[in-house]
């Protein structure tokens, strides 16, 4: 692996480290439902992928987008 690729998946997985744990103070979850509701989005998915760069933006503003664009997600907390 080149340092490139270390320090990306370093980055990306402090980035969703961050997510859940901001998701689980935000709506008052636990962690493991956190989890359960971050790495069953869509937004996970799209920043595994690295799609539209959207890794990138703040982890509050991906929590935002992730309460706002897929409410069901949060139908039985």
């Amino acid at each position: 692996m080149t340092d490139g690729i270390i320090l990306e998946n370093a980055y990306q997985e402090a980035l969703e480290e961050s997510i859940i744990s901001c998701l689980a103070e935000t709506r008052g979850l636990n962690l493991e439902k956190s989890m359960d509701i971050y790495y069953s989005s869509k937004l996970s998915t799209k920043i595994h992928e690295g799609l539209y760069g959207i890794q990138y933006l703040d982890y509050r503003n991906l929590v935002q987008i992730l309460i706002e664009t897929e409410p069901e997600l949060f139908v039985q907390q």
